[in-house]
């Protein structure tokens, strides 16, 4: 008798796998960190570093774009509770105010998930004093 498949268990080091695993290695350059994930949402550190900064220290905007769109797919399998091929229709960002010399926190969330689309939002924080740098709305395509 056949027993059905099963979904693997989504783990802190399974979405740490999947950042590996899944991305180019451009994205896997950034350097990013799982921090905390629950159903519909994930924590990601982008650590600071001079390859991704211009003067003065300050993390550039597609850095913060990169590390934003791919917490989302991370989200979204937490979600799911699984990989699914998907794509990004839509990433809306606002930047508030310049990040420098200091990692930032990548919270994405899963705001309403149907057959075919995704939405979401992700908010980026300062690591060192918890103020916002960007926020950004997201739509992805479930393919």
């Amino acid at each position: 008798m056949d027993t059905p498949a099963t979904t693997p268990a989504i783990t802190t080091d399974t979405l740490q796998s999947a950042l590996s695993d899944w991305f180019a290695p451009w994205v896997q350059a950034l350097g990013l960190k799982v921090e905390s994930f629950q159903t519909d949402a994930v924590v990601l550190r982008l650590p600071q570093n001079p390859a991704l900064s211009r003067i003065g220290g300050m993390v550039c905007g597609q850095a913060l774009m990169a590390a934003a769109d791919t917490a989302m797919v991370l989200a979204i399998v937490t979600r799911l509770g699984n990989q699914r091929p998907m794509t990004t229709v839509q990433l809306n960002s606002s930047f508030l105010k310049p990040l420098a010399n200091q990692d930032a926190l990548v919270t994405a969330r899963v705001l309403r998930a149907g057959k075919n689309l995704v939405f979401g939002e992700i908010d980026i924080v300062a690591a060192g004093d918890g103020k916002s740098v960007c926020r950004a709305s997201t739509t992805y395509a479930l393919l």
